[in-house]
């Protein structure tokens, strides 16, 4: 049995009928995005359990073996070489017993949203699209989609309805804007509904992006 990931919990409402599960950058944490609750435009909305699990920690090969907090080992800059597909599947393990204890908790898959930044957008990507239920949406910010020449082959039929948005600055250094334009194409090939924003920024967030996740956490959850 998967132990569940150390967690933060803000909730918006008593007897929360949403969650969103928020899964954040390479050696960030889960307060990283803890934030952003009181920046979105929730108004009028069902009550949302927002989850901000911590990512064990790892050496990082990129950084030097460093050991920090993230999904997944990095062995160099060009994310599509040598990917850690061990780390990504076992980590996979992970965001799913968070998306099993929703639904004990009695928020159906049909109301839980994945979201995650960066290594947290991969792992968003990696997890919603062979989840075997349709999830309220995924919210991927400045990432890509990881094991790219196996997704197609893995993702489950019932994820096609999960709707997505997918958001990049124009000027990253750290995930080449190309690269997730690539993944955006490779996720409308494979029959997503994608909503994609591209902002003039770097491997951050802004204000506009932070209102189009307001509009959009609307709408799917209409």
């Amino acid at each position: 049995m998967t132990q569940l990931l150390e967690n933060i919990e803000i909730e918006t409402a008593p007897d929360p009928e949403v969650a969103v599960i928020w899964l954040h950058g390479l050696g960030a944490d889960g307060n990283d995005f803890v934030p952003l609750v009181n920046e979105l435009d929730l108004s009028g909305l069902p009550g949302i359990r927002f989850v901000f699990p911590h990512a064990k920690t790892m050496p990082v090969t990129i950084n030097g073996g460093y050991v920090m907090r993230a999904w997944y080992d990095i062995s160099n800059a060009d994310l599509s070489r040598r990917e850690d597909e061990g780390g990504l599947r076992a980590s996979q393990r992970d965001v799913e017993a968070l998306i099993a204890r929703e639904k004990a908790r009695g928020i159906p898959a049909s109301r839980i949203i994945l979201a995650g930044f960066s290594q947290g957008c991969a792992m968003t990507l990696q997890t919603g699209m062979r989840h075997p239920e349709k999830l309220a949406g995924m919210l991927c910010l400045s990432g890509y989609l990881p094991l790219a020449g196996v997704a197609a082959a893995e993702r489950s039929e019932e994820s096609l309805a999960t709707p997505v948005f997918m958001a990049h600055g124009t000027h990253d250094g750290v995930v080449p804007f190309a690269r997730a334009q690539a993944s955006h194409e490779a996720l409308k090939a494979m029959g997503y509904q994608v909503e994609w924003h591209e902002y003039t920024m770097q491997h951050s967030l802004c204000l506009e992006e932070v209102q189009d996740i307001s509009k959009w956490i609307r709408k799917v959850l209409s």
